[in-house]
Formats: structure tokens, C-alpha cells, sequence
């Protein structure tokens, strides 16, 4: 089952848990992955935090987003969520992302157990740049390779994917989905809508409905619309929170569909075949 909830609907992340609560090439497949997770670091959760850096997000978006990451990680409310659990560890990479083959790590994979270990510097460190298309697929499809990759076991594992727009480039966004899901990865969404879409771009009025039905997937999946900017560093806090801590939002839920897709998972490959037209023309 999946299911979606607006910021508003999630406004004190601390009653849910009890409590008050740089750029690295991608990696290349490597023989003895299974032995190497058999032997593995033990931790709660293995969490890929996928950021959208392509050209449809402005530049206060992408500061505002970076911002909200890096303090989300090193928050309150978040390092709260980490002790609601005896010995509960989380295991963290951050990458960004844009066309497909253009993603890099941020933040490698780190154990992240109380204040002394939450670091997130090279966050606002790393220059902030901007990618062209959106791949949704090759983020998901990258995120699957670094857990394959990572030196650690978690009893779940969870990708956070962020974005502005659908997919229009690589693979089809369900395929990705479906792949990582069949692996027992759980992948939850933020949907940014802050903005009035134009139709000088791949941008759709109903994002939050497009990454219910087409982008997020496994158990308890769920996403977080974000349709205010004041709201977005507070929205990545209250979500990485509930990945954590393992728990789906309180508030306004609603099941998402489970048959047919309400909005079309190749409309952004659709709007960009049409852009391409109008520019030919």
C-alpha cells in the first residue's frame, strides 16, 4: 500500500516518535557483493537521499532544498527519532541527480548514531550546479546500485527521491520503480509543486499524483508535497524522520491508486517530445 500526505498534514514530526524529536564518480559493479553484505555493518535503515538538481529547479529551490538536507540531517527531531529505537543506526548517502548518468554523491555512505556522527558539511559545501533533463529512472536505477555497493545491512531499505517534474529522459520511471521494489526497496517521494507550470517545459499540474501512482513503491511508501516554499525545510525534516523511524505519516492519508495510473507515468517523456517539436519549428 502507498499513500501521500501534504505538509500541512504533518506538522510536529516529534508526537510521532515519542519525543522532540564532494562530488564522487558513480560506482562501478564489483564481484562478492552478496558475501560483502553478508558480513556487513548491521544498522536500522539504509537511506539513499536522491536530490533533483536538474534546470527546472530555480536556484533559490536548489539552495532551500540543500539547506533543508543538511539541517534535517543534524536536527533535533531527527537525531530524536534515531534514539526512539535501542542501538538504532542509520546508514546515509545523499547524491543529486538530473539526466540520466549525470548523478553524483554528495554525501558517500556514512553510520550516522547520535550528534557526534550526524555530519552533513559537504552539503553546503559542494558548489551547487544545475543538470538539463529530468531521469527519475536512472536516479532510482543509481540509488539501487549504491545499496548494492555499501559496506552495510539494514532491515529496510529506503530511497528519498525528490523532484519538480516527471520523468522525460532514460528509461521509463515504472520499469525503475518496479525493479528496485521486486529488491525490497522501499522508494517515498517529494513532490515539489511550488511553482505554476509552464508549458515552455516538461512541468505538470498534478506532480503529487504522478509520483503516487508512477514513482513511489514497497511497503508503506509515501510521498510529502511540498506547494510552499516556507514549508519545504520543515517538509524534508518531518520526512526523513518517518523514514527513520520507520513509520507512515499521521494526519490526512489517502490510499493512492492501485490500478490505473491517474496521470499518464509517460507524460514527461510526452511534453518533451512536444517541446522538441516547437523548437524545430
Amino acid at each position: 500500500m502507498r499513500w501521500c500526505v501534504s505538509v500541512g498534514a504533518v506538522l510536529v514530526a516529534g508526537a510521532i516518535v515519542g519525543g522532540d524529536v564532494a562530488s564522487i564518480a558513480a560506482p562501478s559493479p564489483k564481484s562478492g557483493i552478496a558475501d560483502a553484505r553478508h558480513s556487513a555493518l548491521s544498522v536500522n535503515v539504509e537511506l539513499v537521499i536522491a536530490v533533483d538538481v536538474s534546470y527546472s529547479m530555480d536556484l533559490d529551490e536548489l539552495a532551500i532544498q540543500r539547506e533543508g538536507y543538511a539541517q534535517a540531517i543534524v536536527s533535533k527531531d531527527f537525531l530524536q527519532a534515531l534514539r526512539a529505537r535501542p542501538a538504532s543506526k542509520v546508514a546515509l548517502t545523499y547524491f543529486e541527480w538530473s539526466m540520466s548518468g549525470d548523478d553524483r554523491i554528495i554525501i558517500p555512505w556514512r553510520v550516522i548514531d547520535g550528534p557526534e556522527s550526524a555530519d552533513a558539511a559537504e552539503i553546503m559545501k559542494t558548489p551547487i550546479r544545475r543538470g538539463s533533463s529530468t531521469s527519475i529512472s536512472g536516479a532510482i536505477n543509481f540509488a539501487v546500485q549504491l545499496f548494492e555497493e555499501n559496506p552495510y545491512r539494514g532491515s529496510r531499505r529506503v530511497i528519498d527521491i525528490s523532484g519538480d517534474g516527471p520523468n522525460n529522459d532514460g528509461a521509463p520511471v515504472t520499469g525503475a520503480r518496479d525493479a528496485a521494489v521486486e529488491k525490497g526497496i522501499i522508494i517515498n517521494g517529494l513532490p515539489i509543486m511550488v511553482k505554476e507550470p509552464s508549458y515552455l517545459t516538461t512541468d505538470i499540474e498534478n506532480l503529487d499524483l504522478y509520483y503516487e501512482d508512477c514513482v513511489i513503491g514497497g511497503p508503506g511508501a509515501f510521498i510529502m508535497t511540498i506547494k510552499d516554499r516556507e514549508k519545504f525545510q520543515e517538509a524534508i525534516r518531518t520526512k526523513l524522520v518517518l523514514e527513520v523511524a520507520g513509520l507512515a505519516p499521521e494526519g490526512r492519508i489517502v490510499p493512492t491508486a492501485e490500478n490505473e495510473p491517474r496521470v499518464s507515468c509517460l507524460v514527461g517523456e510526452e511534453k518533451w517530445r512536444e517541446r522538441g517539436r516547437r523548437i524545430m519549428r
